[in-house]
């Protein structure tokens, strides 16, 4: 089970420059301490060059301002500079953005108000220049380093596949803080720069080149010469700037108050639809960006820095920061520490299903790893190679990849119904039914056919990996690899290692999840492993809920607006209701009677009520006819919304009357999964409460502001959550009974992070 999350995490990006040229006459003298060096060339052009010491990416630091302004003056005391080309000397990377940690430094709203006009004032030193900076751009250059090139006069960039420019603090709960909000307007209309800035999307080359945001692309290997002729073409010819095109639609919406104001609207209409009103970032921003273009450039910076402030100082901010913070660490360990992993040269998957495309196609793109499907008939490989084909076919279509790159990463998936290939593959993942049986013999047929240290990777959502290994010869082969649904999208996996898999087995598949694009976590091979046994709580007592007379989607309506991406009726209709039903008893017999499913929900699987595959389940899939949408229209309910298939109330012998508020549907939804999360720590499921707030929020969309599961309990209270449970206990029944480790947190007054 898996819900899919519509939440990315912040991508920072390996950093740039190369290709110095070495006819230098001079360096600045403060070059060996200083992360900004300034070298002369002949004809009159300098490069400023961004290379923060220590380093493997170039971020801007609170510290760089008195290094900036160094170099400013030297470049204003210097006649014989007629240029500036701006570049990186880190191969491959521009600058990732800012640096996070100054601003946990700040300890007032006053302190990071004057954090976000000092780098405002920098960049507009940069701005009036009175001779033409271009910025060079070759990789990554993202948040502060956008501000800082849109500062520039002029930018080109590389094609490269690495190159990127976006402004994606929105994903941190920030917002641009050094001018960014006011300036990509200016270079790229107001609908596109709101676009970029309430979603943290990142652009392609080309699309900034299209958008404006760029002036030319060219080859890596002469972006340096071609920024250096932008350079002289400025200082001969003026720096005005090319006004950007507009297309009719653009100029009735963007020339005038009258349009601008529909396009304010309409955002805030769409973000509050997407954040439910969670996150105040977004609504910030657009207050800025109107601030700026309705009265003044001036009290446009004056709003952002304020705002900027308001959001670093903000709760929601804090814990999206802090899962920044962990999951950038959790990059950086192994699966056990002190061994290192081996490298996975050849991949195999089993199973050319829905799992299995999504395996393969994440291992050959992601990882760069050829991949060999295994099924037992030609149809599920076609189903895998079509899968990656259709996902790389809708980036050539919108043009983020070559056609011919496209055929370069699907001849690494290759098919076959036999065995030819395995003896050299390194690992294989299982995608095969969730049998237990045909999974054994999985097991024994990669011992055959593989090599002495083939590693064996289930993805089984269920049963026991000790299980699965208990017949094979290599048990220490043998471990659990959990992926969630899509396999493209969804960050997380689950690694569960039995009692007898190696310590090498857990690094390797660890180092081979996080080449897959994956951010993995250890659990303990227990029934439900961590992510489906705190899900499944949550989804009976949304089921009980149901029985009880709440309507469907008041109940999903609740979660979502609490936090979560889609609500718990929603997401059992996208994973199937028959794989819940799967789940429940295996969870139960092992864990105890408060797993237990609502005897009720029989009647959905005697019905054929499989979910949105069956095109049958708690809401509607058919297709609706010409007249139906037009009476939904004058219903008020706009295309496209999902409508529950009200049959289920008298198939269920249900009357939808509903008593319960939003808030406390959602609180004893949530309620339950909390008091699993904390079973699960007490146990060691999960190794620590860091990595089970990262499972859950990675894994089911728990709503990433709240900081997880275990943070949410410290944000409550462990008293406060132990009191409502044993209320609800008193008068619902023992199901909401506080476990024991919340129990004793509450009694010392403790809490997870301290």
């Amino acid at each position: 089970m898996s819900a899919a999350i519509d939440n990315k995490e912040t991508n920072q990006a390996v950093d740039i420059e190369s290709n110095i040229e070495t006819t230098e006459t001079e360096k600045s003298t403060d070059s060996v301490t200083s992360a900004f060096t300034l070298i002369r060339h002949d004809n009159g052009i300098a490069h400023l060059v961004i290379d923060v010491i220590g380093e493997s990416v170039n971020t801007l630091k609170a510290e760089f301002s008195e290094q900036i302004n160094e170099i400013l003056a030297e470049i204003k005391a210097d006649k014989t500079i007629t240029g500036i080309v701006l570049c990186s000397g880190k191969k491959g990377t521009f600058v990732a953005g800012a640096d996070i940690n100054m601003l946990d430094a700040c300890q007032s709203r006053e302190e990071v108000v004057a954090l976000s006009r000092q780098g405002q004032r920098i960049f507009s030193q940069i701005e009036q220049l009175t001779i033409p900076i271009v910025a060079a751009i070759d990789g990554a250059c993202l948040g502060g380093g956008l501000e800082l090139a849109m500062a520039c006069h002029a930018r080109i960039c590389s094609d490269s596949l690495k190159t990127s420019l976006g402004l994606p603090e929105v994903q941190l709960g920030l917002l641009p803080g050094s001018g960014g909000t006011q300036r990509l307007p200016q270079l790229v209309g107001l609908q596109k720069a709101l676009d970029m800035m309430l979603t943290g999307k990142q652009l392609r080359a080309k699309q900034a080149l299209k958008a404006g945001l760029v002036d030319d692309v060219v080859p890596s290997s002469v972006l340096l010469d071609v920024a250096e002729q932008k350079a002289i073409s400025l200082h001969k010819h003026g720096k005005n700037s090319v006004k950007r095109k507009q297309v009719l639609m653009d100029k009735l919406l963007e020339n005038n108050p009258v349009g601008r104001n529909i396009v304010y609207q309409q955002a805030q209409k769409s973000v509050l639809a997407k954040t439910q009103g969670n996150y105040p970032a977004p609504a910030k921003i657009i207050d800025c960006v109107r601030k700026g273009l309705e009265s003044s450039a001036d009290q446009g910076y004056q709003l952002e820095a304020e705002h900027f402030a308001d959001l670093v100082m903000s709760d929601e901010s804090a814990q999206l920061r802090q899962l920044f913070f962990a999951t950038t660490a959790m990059k950086k360990e192994q699966g056990v520490a002190d061994v290192m992993p081996e490298k996975m040269s050849k991949a195999g998957v089993l199973g050319g299903g829905l799992m299995g495309g999504g395996i393969a196609f994440v291992t050959a793109t992601k990882a760069n790893v050829p991949v060999r499907v295994k099924d037992i008939n030609h149809q599920g490989i076609s189903q895998a190679l079509k899968y990656g084909y259709q996902l790389l076919n809708k980036k050539v279509k919108r043009r983020f990849m070559l056609k011919s790159e496209m055929q370069k990463q699907l001849a690494m998936i290759t098919g076959s119904i036999e065995y030819t290939g395995f003896k050299s593959i390194d690992i294989v993942v299982e995608a095969v039914f969730e049998d237990l049986t045909l999974k054994q013999n999985m097991v024994a047929e990669i011992e055959e056919h593989g090599h002495d240290k083939t590693i064996f990777a289930s993805n089984t959502s269920s049963l026991p990996i000790g299980k699965i290994a208990a017949k094979a010869k290599r048990p220490e082969n043998v471990i659990g690899l959990h992926y969630f649904s899509p396999v493209d999208k969804m960050p997380l996996v689950e690694i569960i290692p039995h009692e007898k898999t190696s310590d090498q087995t857990i690094s390797n598949t660890v180092a081979f999840a996080k080449k897959q694009g994956k951010t993995p976590i250890v659990v303990k091979d227990k029934a439900g492993f961590y992510v489906n046994r705190i899900l499944a709580p949550y989804m009976n007592e949304a089921a009980i809920l149901l029985l009880a007379g709440e309507p469907v989607d008041k109940i999903d309506k609740a979660l979502v607006k609490f936090g979560f991406p889609v609500g718990p009726m929603q997401l059992l209709d996208e994973v199937g209701i028959d794989v819940g039903a799967k789940i429940g008893p295996i969870l139960q017999a092992d864990l105890g009677d408060r797993f237990a499913a609502p005897a009720a929900f029989d009647k959905l699987l005697n019905d054929g009520r499989l979910g949105k595959k069956a095109n049958k389940g708690f809401y509607q899939y058919q297709k609706n006819s010409f007249i139906k949408n037009l009476q939904n229209r004058l219903k008020g309910i706009k295309p496209g919304q999902k409508q529950v298939d009200s049959t289920i109330y008298s198939l269920l012998g249900i009357k939808p009357a509903g008593s319960l508020s939003a808030t406390e549907i959602s609180k004893r939804c949530t309620y339950m999964m909390l008091n699993e999360a904390a079973r699960c720590v007490d146990e060691g499921i999960v190794r620590n409460a860091r990595d089970g707030d990262i499972g859950a929020i990675f894994g089911i969309g728990f709503p990433p502001f709240l900081g997880g599961p275990l943070r949410y309990i410290d944000k409550i209270g462990a008293k406060s959550v132990v009191a409502q449970l044993s209320q609800w206990s008193e008068q619902h029944g023992e199901r909401y009974a506080p476990c024991d480790a919340l129990v004793t947190m509450a009694e010392n007054d403790q809490s997870y992070y301290g």
